[in-house]
């Protein structure tokens, strides 16, 4: 995930750990199977449960305000021990002197032992993980979020972080979760409801959509919001670079380990690169449009990554959004080396143009950012932490939610070559989670061929048959 803003993403390729307890909240659950806790069933996690009752909810709700006001200090666990995470706790540190990293789970030891070396050496005396904070396995995330943990980081791949958030929130923890935050329509409505849960527990549940947090960003917007360019009739995002890391497989590794260290190149993990790094020019196209899409029409493939260790996932897409005012916008995304490489969005309005990324309005009054800027990786941690710490917990997970299906509804459009609306994705029944999740055996799905893979009404994509 080598993203050109946010170089640390590169190196995430760990789940954090699987496994689970019971929880009150209609989304799926994950379930052990055995008596080592080494597998899921997914027959086990689509188990739905009553609604929260009113006596669990008002146990919940105490919970965790020891840092709403106040110096002392806030402890936080990582659940994904990659790059991305170990820059994300990195971030978390450097954003606020009460911050201590106290627990680190992941479903890989070398990964843990990785970031436990590198953030120890980073964050000196922020850094206080002792033995019995580390915990290794698929059932290391709810060790974490079981332990004395105040805030959690979630960098998993992205298949799992419905999983983690919901275990999360039922935990009673604060979350700050990576981008996106799930794969398919059954992950959206999942993080969708555990965030409903979140705002109704006072949690606080940031994202990484660090644009959001961005200064020039959040000035331009405002001020397309209140009229600078006119009514938005249209606009282009892109995000088209070169190809990614791949590790090379090892010996004693099984079909389920392989994909999970190289999560980028399968779908029912990453969600495809349209949904893991477009999704942060698609949620500036949502945020700058205050809404969603109603539909997507797309086209794509895999021209040039056609090797079988790039697993099953297109290199290029290009997609067509409609809004419900008729605003259209054009969307790129492609991951081929040696090609010119595009990180931005532009907006078309009655009365000019705008560059947000640029911090820059043409219209009748031109405008440039030129103000004070912090890096919004530390950013988003400083606002997440302002404001737990004062009592006010921000809750962005329904939005980053519609920007992942806004992106989903793009790459089932290009796997297809159909047209795909809003509210038949958001109501499909489409789920790329295995059927179990344990190391052995794990087939690939036939990579999709627009025109010949079928558009199934309920599911949205005739190949997903699970791996």
């Amino acid at each position: 995930m080598v993203n050109d803003d946010k170089a640390p993403q590169s190196s995430q390729d760990t789940t954090g750990g699987l496994n689970q307890d019971n929880g009150a909240q209609n989304a799926k659950q994950p379930e052990v199977t055995g008596t080592d806790a080494t597998s899921l069933t997914r027959r086990g996690f689509l188990k739905t449960t009553a609604a929260v009752s009113a006596a669990a909810l008002m146990s919940s709700l105490g919970q965790n305000y020891a840092h709403a006001q106040g110096n002392d200090r806030l402890r936080v666990g990582l659940i994904g021990c990659g790059g991305r995470g170990t820059g994300a706790a990195g971030d978390c540190a450097h954003a606020h002197p009460s911050v201590q990293i106290v627990a680190l789970a992941d479903l890989f030891q070398d990964r843990l032992n990785g970031a436990r070396g590198s953030l120890a050496g980073q964050l000196k005396d922020q850094f206080k993980v002792n033995d019995d904070h580390t915990f290794v396995g698929w059932d290391a995330y709810q060790h974490l979020v079981k332990s004395d943990v105040d805030l959690v980081l979630m960098a998993t791949p992205p298949g799992f972080r419905r999983i983690t958030l919901q275990a999360a929130v039922e935990a009673g923890k604060h979350v700050f979760m990576e981008k996106p935050v799930a794969v398919d329509p059954a992950g959206v409505r999942s993080v969708i409801a555990s965030s409903d849960l979140a705002a109704q527990k006072k949690l606080a549940v940031v994202t990484g959509t660090q644009r959001r947090h961005q200064a020039n960003y959040i000035e331009t917007i405002n001020r397309i919001h209140d009229g600078a360019i006119g009514d938005v009739l249209s606009g282009q995002i892109y995000w088209n670079q070169g190809g990614l890391w791949l590790h090379e497989r090892q010996p004693n590794w099984s079909d389920m380990e392989y994909q999970i260290r190289n999560w980028l190149y399968y779908t029912w993990l990453s969600g495809d690169h349209i949904t893991e790094q477009h999704v942060h020019n698609i949620d500036v196209m949502n945020w700058v449009m205050n809404g969603h899409p109603v539909s997507a029409y797309a086209m794509g493939g895999r021209q040039v990554r056609t090797d079988p260790a790039y697993g099953q996932i297109f290199d290029h897409f290009a997609v067509e959004y409609e809004f419900a005012n008729g605003a259209r916008w054009s969307s790129q995304c492609r991951q081929i080396d040696g090609t010119d490489s595009r990180v931005a969005e532009n907006v078309v309005g009655t009365k000019g143009t705008s560059n947000p990324s640029a911090g820059s309005i043409k219209g009748a009054t031109n405008y440039r950012f030129d103000g004070p800027s912090r890096n919004p990786y530390e950013q988003e941690h400083v606002d997440l932490i302002e404001s737990i710490r004062n009592g006010k917990p921000l809750n962005e997970g329904r939005r980053i939610a519609e920007s992942t299906l806004t992106a989903i509804i793009g790459r089932e459009s290009a796997y297809t070559g159909k047209q795909i609306k809003w509210d038949d994705a958001m109501n499909s029944t489409l789920d790329l989670l295995p059927a179990k999740l344990e190391f052995g055996p794990a087939p690939i799905p036939e990579v999709a061929i627009p025109g010949k893979t079928q558009l199934n009404r309920t599911q949205l994509i005739g190949n997903a048959s699970k791996a």
